[in-house]
């Protein structure tokens, strides 16, 4: 019964980093995103949560099995 899958996340940048602060362009990075629609495949956990939070309007988010 399920077991040890951890969820994982799709993640695709939306927006532009371009005129974004310091810090945003660096949780962008941090998420391994660096031009639009590139996505990403990662592995849920509370950091990238809050990574993903601080960068929300800039992403499109979908879990994936």
């Amino acid at each position: 019964m399920g077991g040890n899958n951890p969820k994982r996340l799709l993640i695709t940048q939306t927006g532009s980093g371009i005129g974004r602060p310091k810090d945003q362009k660096a949780t962008l990075v941090g998420l391994g995103l660096n031009k639009l629609n590139r996505s990403r495949v990662i592995e849920d956990s509370p950091s990238v949560r809050g990574m993903i939070n601080k960068v929300q309007h800039l992403l499109h988010v979908e879990a994936v099995k």
